[in-house]
């Protein structure tokens, strides 16, 4: 169990950023991601990609609502688009050059 003083979600930039400039990556939110799910393939591959079309979207990490087992970024699951959720989000980056 963890208590960071929040009782759900934290406000944005409540922890310091990682080594990308990124705040609170892992154990606020499960995250959207836009790849299709399947699992994985036995053969070995660098970012796959994921099928052309799915019923499911990739989910990945942990949130405030989990075990802290489930909050790192290689945790990954998947749930149908329509899906709404307290502990599950997105999240907009600004690339900054």
């Amino acid at each position: 169990p963890c208590n960071d003083g929040f009782a759900g979600p934290a406000p944005v930039r409540s922890y310091p950023p990682n080594a990308f400039g990124l705040h609170d990556m892992l154990g606020n939110v499960r995250e959207w991601c836009l790849d299709w799910f399947e699992k994985y393939s036995t053969n070995t591959l660098t970012d796959p990609g994921g099928p052309e079309r799915g019923s499911s979207r990739i989910v990945r990490g942990g949130s405030w609502y989990h075990s802290p087992d489930f909050a790192r970024s290689a945790y990954r699951s998947g749930a149908p688009p329509n899906t709404t959720d307290m502990n599950l989000g997105f999240r907009i980056v600004i690339r900054e050059d």
